[in-house]
């Protein structure tokens, strides 16, 4: 058995900035570039299958629950797909078996394994995200512990999401650090595997400019200790557009003929939400992952944050979360939404790791995103005679919010409409398993197509929301379920 290995959530999540009017400027001519002509590919075979891991969370999830109508297509368009196997919890004494455990099962079976290394200190500028090696010199020993793992197969290895894109906390000497740690990670891992890819951080294209992700990049030895950058992980930025930006950057690095491109597309399909960066609604799964780019500049397109894993929001960070993973499939075009015969049991004992930067140092708690898996015991009723609807604030910090909402009815329900009034100026940005609504201070949340049905003396949770706030993040009163009056 592999350890279990998850993403931190979404640490890329700087908003748009004037650099993302310049990508999009030319999106068209690269479009226009990768599907003209024949088919190319950059450094790595165009015919390369990529390894699934049989113990990621998504497979777990899919082998216990059978029933649930959303399994077939979960399992057949997202846990059957490679994705980045993430170490991200410091390990330092079993890394070395840890990494040989997936590389060896990967090469017997012939397919390439995505490893992503996020162990960088001061992770996330010591907020929400912190974690991975004590120090500097922890690091570079667990990088070698690491490196002994690879052995001689073909690996591709994300090395520090963000460690580059986000540096603005450190001082002077502490980024120079950073850039020899991943200068010494990147040529060492190189050494130890030669057959090893390995990428480093560009952050993506509505970050920073490409003149300055390439000072950051040639600081960190991307030249002599990388095949090349990766950008958009855990991000939404249109395949377009990041190709477009990864050019800029590497032409800003003077076009190194050795420097080629990875893109994240495992949540790009429809683009980005605006700068929502958290477990945002209306996205959609992108390009699956493969090497046969139509250009030779571009090494892969790959799934490196696994699709279903929350950001924070809708779910504990990390965790997977079916109703994400199936939304990002239904809002692609895939199967039609189902009745389903039941919903998944899990829900999350973790609290986030992750949350962006741009937001609070604390990430939101524990939101469990899965309905209750009981069916009602009684012919459901259109309103309730008694209900309770609690309103629990999990974070707060200057201008913004998250809450869950638990739902309690007398009476079995097939749907359910939950009303609340704010106390303070409070604007809903974002809701996950219910569609939400708000005119002035007046919310109104709806049940999906999946959690309609509440059983008599049965609590609904799962159901939250994420907002901003200016003056007052004062509690909400005067809740109503389908019309009626809570407690």
């Amino acid at each position: 058995m592999f350890p279990d290995f998850s993403s931190p959530g979404s640490a890329r999540r700087r908003g748009f900035s004037a650099v993302a009017a310049t990508v999009a400027a030319v999106a068209g001519l690269v479009v226009a570039t990768q599907l003209g002509g024949v088919a190319m590919a950059g450094t790595i075979a165009s015919g390369t299958q990529f390894y699934a891991d049989p113990n990621s969370q998504v497979v777990k999830w899919d082998a216990a629950n059978p029933g649930d109508a959303r399994e077939p297509a979960i399992a057949s368009q997202i846990a059957s797909v490679s994705q980045g196997i993430w170490f991200s919890n410091y390990r330092p004494s079993t890394v070395q078996s840890d990494v040989s455990a997936v590389t060896t099962a990967a090469a017997a079976a012939g397919k390439t394994p995505v490893l992503v290394v996020y162990e960088i200190p001061n992770r996330d500028c010591g907020g929400a995200s912190a974690g991975g090696a004590p120090d500097i010199s922890s690091y570079e020993n667990y990088i070698q512990s690491f490196a002994n793992g690879l052995g001689s197969h073909q690996v591709i290895v994300i090395l520090e999401p963000d460690s580059l894109a986000l540096q603005t906390c450190l001082s002077s000497q502490q980024a120079t650090d950073r850039d020899n740690a991943i200068a010494f990670a990147g040529a060492h891992l190189k050494s130890a595997d030669p057959a090893a890819k390995v990428y480093l951080d560009a952050g993506h294209s509505s970050w920073n400019s490409p003149s300055a992700q390439a000072a950051a990049l040639n600081a960190a030895g991307v030249k002599t200790s990388s095949d090349g950058i990766f950008s958009n992980v855990s991000n939404f930025q249109t395949t377009a557009s990041e190709v477009s930006y990864d050019k800029q950057v590497l032409a800003a690095l003077g076009s190194p003929s050795n420097l080629h491109i990875v893109v994240d597309t495992s949540r790009n399909g429809n683009g980005p939400a605006g700068s929502a960066w958290c477990d945002p609604s209306g996205r959609a799964l992108g390009q699956a992952p493969t090497a046969n780019t139509g250009d030779a500049a571009v090494d892969a397109f790959l799934w490196i944050k696994p699709p279903g894993e929350a950001d924070g929001c809708a779910d504990a960070a990390g965790t997977f979360d079916p109703a994400l993973a199936y939304a990002l499939i239904t809002n692609g075009g895939g199967p039609p939404p189902t009745s389903p015969s039941s919903t998944p049991s899990t829900t999350p004992s973790t609290t986030p790791s992750t949350t962006p930067s741009t937001t609070p140092s604390t990430t939101p708690s524990t939101t469990p995103s899965t309905p209750p898996s009981t069916t009602p015991s009684s012919p459901p009723s259109s309103s309730p005679a008694g209900c309770q609807v609690t309103y629990t604030r999990t974070n707060e910090w200057a201008g913004g919010f998250t809450a869950n909402v638990s739902i309690t009815s007398s009476k079995a329900l097939s749907s359910w409409t939950v009303g609340f009034t704010y106390g303070g100026d409070q604007q809903i940005t974002n809701s996950w398993n219910g569609n939400h609504t708000q005119s002035g201070r007046n919310v109104t949340l709806t049940s999906l197509s999946y959690n309609g049905s509440i059983g008599a003396g049965q609590t609904l949770t799962g159901v939250g929301v994420q907002g901003t706030w200016t003056s007052s993040d004062a509690a909400p009163s005067a809740f109503t379920l389908n019309g009626v009056a809570c407690h």
